[in-house]
């Protein structure tokens, strides 16, 4: 499949889980309804972005209610569906036999049918202090992933990351060594750095390594605690923005061509160029 149309999602989130997860099933159908294959969700579009939200409204994966709603829906829909990221809570037991809960942050595909075909755990945590503008710290609460996430699907192989994610170049490389030809970044840039980086974050990571870069936030509510700055985005490998959202809620479908790819590494062949016998990535 060469011509896919991706839905960006860009949702209000409020403090009330069944009602966002009532507006992404909204936001789904809306999505099949204008002929998308694949409706992206934003990064913790089932809670608010807050820590204490983290662990109010985290789920187990095996028997997650947002999870298993949004599976239900790809199916009854027909539609692929990124499930942006939810607190997902996993229970272990440490050498002790002491009972243990980590939350992370967590982002899953579904195929058409609403069966898994992988997740993905967010790798780098959102750690920041910019002196005067915003504080915030994940790992208060989140636990961090550690693998990477490349997946094969009837539409297209796609590596996923979530939000601080893009910041970190060897992910978004080691995902295009491997296959990925869209790289999708569920995120929730604040009003600090959305501004600053965002577009830039996406363009770059597109004109690295040649692949489309798609990244879904929720909506901008002045009234909550950590301001998303929404502008949900789809960029194309010669690093162009082809669609672009506001601060407010919306939905647009973007058409991507999968030949542009191979079109264009042909005529700057980035990756063949590289000198691996100087540098290499160590995906360990």
């Amino acid at each position: 499949m060469n011509l896919i149309k991706i839905a960006l999602c860009q949702m209000n989130v409020v403090d009330e889980r069944e009602e966002n997860i009532k507006k992404a099933i909204q936001m789904i159908k809306d999505s099949k309804k204008q002929g998308a294959d694949l409706a992206v969700l934003p990064e913790m579009f089932n809670c608010l972005y807050e820590n204490e939200k983290f662990i109010e409204y985290g789920e187990e994966f095996k028997d997650s209610l947002t999870l298993n709603r949004i599976a239900e829906t790809a199916k009854e829909e027909n539609i692929h569906v990124l499930a942006g990221s939810i607190p997902e809570i996993e229970m272990s037991r440490d050498e002790d036999g002491k009972e243990e809960k980590s939350i992370y942050n967590t982002s899953v595909l579904f195929d058409n049918h609403g069966k898994i075909l992988g997740k993905h755990r967010k790798m780098h945590l959102f750690d920041i202090d910019v002196k005067g503008k915003i504080y915030f710290k994940e790992s208060d609460t989140l636990s961090a992933g550690s693998n990477f996430t490349v997946i094969e699907t009837e539409l297209a192989t796609i590596g996923i990351g979530i939000c601080y994610d893009i910041r970190f170049v060897e992910l978004s490389r080691i995902m295009t060594l491997n296959g990925a030809e869209i790289l999708i970044f569920p995120g929730a840039f604040n009003l600090t750095t959305g501004p600053a980086h965002w577009e830039i974050l996406f363009k770059s990571r597109a004109l690295d390594n040649q692949v489309y870069t798609i990244g879904v936030a929720p909506a901008l509510d002045k009234t909550a605690n950590y301001n998303s700055f929404g502008h949900s985005i789809a960029v194309n490998p010669w690093g162009e923005v082809i669609e672009e959202l506001d601060f407010d809620e919306d939905l647009k479908i973007v058409e991507i061509d999968l030949n542009e790819i191979k079109r264009i590494r042909e005529e700057i062949p980035i990756l063949k160029n590289r000198r691996c016998d100087l540098y290499e990535i160590n995906e360990k």
